[in-house]
């Protein structure tokens, strides 16, 4: 059969690397692809918010599956149209991603059926959002921007002063443009984060392990947000007690929920999540796969994917075996441009890759690359990242750090506390 995955970040590049892994694939397409993921898939030249482009060419070269990575075009009805043309495609409709693509009624769903979540407030008027922080306490709340911004659009504000800083960057000065149009605010919680992301057909779940993010782009967790600089799986610390909590309380109800607002969800849905001392708490919904965090989920899969990604596509899921998961450590961390999440500059070189010692125990997956001649260069802020697998966390992190030292590029820099 052939695949074809849409996105060109380091999410796509192991999801091309693993589905190109499967005896049933013949052929794998990725577009638009990157400098690292054509080496393992080929890569077309459409943008991944081409939705009329990506319909075209799936039609003409008669592709069996269609893996959606990216949120944009999943919001911009990408699944739609694939099916609207009698393609097979495996992501929520429009509708449904919906619970990534408004805040606003992600936090709707929670509390209508009655998930676990911060105390929130929407605002589409900025006079209003700071009207309410006025007359709130002094202390911290969590300002986000209600679409989509690339996993920037959120401020875990420590003062009132902020706050409001924050509101006026996203509702007056349009630094996300019209994802800051509306924001909500959230009660700000403590406790330690989790990604829990299954697979479902709207009826039936395939679980996947669990993964923690580190989204802040220095070590010891400081400076701005990011869209992810490192990840490691299993999470540590978290049992298979509080696991099923974050199950029955936030990913069943959330698409029960769906469902009966005519929103079938087939897909990866995402709950990222907050461990509090009151118990899990969900923090964000994504309709589709983290990036970084699919990089070690996928590395710790020791099954086939692709017919699981076949059923969930069909509403098949319940005639598919569960996903087997290695249970050895993986841990993936991401180099990235210098003053990314800022502004970076593009078109550097890249050296030391061929001095990588990759293999099955190890991943080097492309996020941000292009092939200009026989160079490989910087095209984004998040550059590579670099997956290990070992017996412990320690064992994880000494390889994975150990490779991405061999590696440079002008600018480079990386957390070196992930999974620490």
């Amino acid at each position: 059969m052939k695949v074809l995955v849409v996105g060109g970040g380091g999410r796509e590049h192991a999801l091309c690397w693993k589905i190109a892994l499967s005896p049933l694939v013949k052929r794998v397409y990725c577009a638009p692809g990157n400098g690292g993921i054509a080496g393992v898939a080929e890569c077309v030249d459409v943008a991944a918010n081409d939705v009329a482009g990506l319909v075209r060419f799936a039609k003409a070269e008669a592709i069996d599956l269609t893996v959606v990575g990216p949120e944009e075009p999943l919001c911009l009805g990408l699944v739609d149209a694939m099916r609207a043309a009698s393609l097979r495609v495996l992501g929520p409709d429009q509708s449904a991603a919906e619970i990534e693509g408004s805040k606003a009624y992600a936090r709707e769903v929670c509390r209508r059926n009655r998930i676990p979540s911060p105390g929130f407030w929407v605002f589409n008027d900025s006079s209003k959002a700071h009207a309410f922080l006025e007359n709130r306490q002094e202390g911290p709340i969590v300002v986000k921007a209600s679409g989509l911004a690339a996993g920037k659009g959120v401020t875990m504000a420590r003062t009132r002063a902020e706050a409001r800083t924050a509101v006026d960057e996203m509702m007056d000065q349009a630094r996300f443009g019209a994802a800051g149009r509306t924001v909500v605010l959230e009660e700000f919680l403590e406790g330690s984060e989790c990604s829990v992301i299954h697979l479902t057909d709207g009826k039936t779940f395939a679980p996947f392990e669990p993964a923690r993010d580190h989204k802040r782009v220095f070590d010891r967790d400081q400076g701005p947000n990011t869209g992810g600089m490192g990840a490691v799986s299993p999470v540590p610390g978290l049992g298979k007690r509080t696991l099923r909590q974050i199950e029955d309380q936030i990913l069943f109800p959330a698409v029960n929920g769906l469902n009966r607002e005519g929103r079938v969800f087939r897909g990866f849905l995402y709950a990222g999540c907050m461990l509090t001392a009151t118990g899990p708490r969900l923090l964000e919904f994504n309709c589709r796969l983290g990036d970084p965090e699919t990089q070690p989920i996928l590395m710790r899969l020791s099954s086939d994917l692709v017919p699981l990604l076949l059923h969930a596509a069909d509403g098949t899921l319940e005639q598919c075996e569960a996903p087997v998961f290695d249970s050895r450590t993986a841990v993936c961390v991401v180099a990235a441009s210098g003053g990314y999440p800022g502004e970076y500059q593009k078109g550097c070189l890249i050296h030391g890759l061929d001095q990588v010692r990759g293999g099955p125990d190890l991943q080097v997956f492309h996020s941000g690359t292009a092939r200009r001649g026989g160079d490989l260069v910087t095209t984004g802020g998040r550059v590579l990242s670099v997956c290990a697998l070992g017996k412990s966390v320690e064992e994880a992190r000494s390889r994975a750090y150990t490779e991405l030292a061999k590696i440079e590029f002008q600018g480079i820099h990386y957390r070196r506390d992930i999974g620490a």
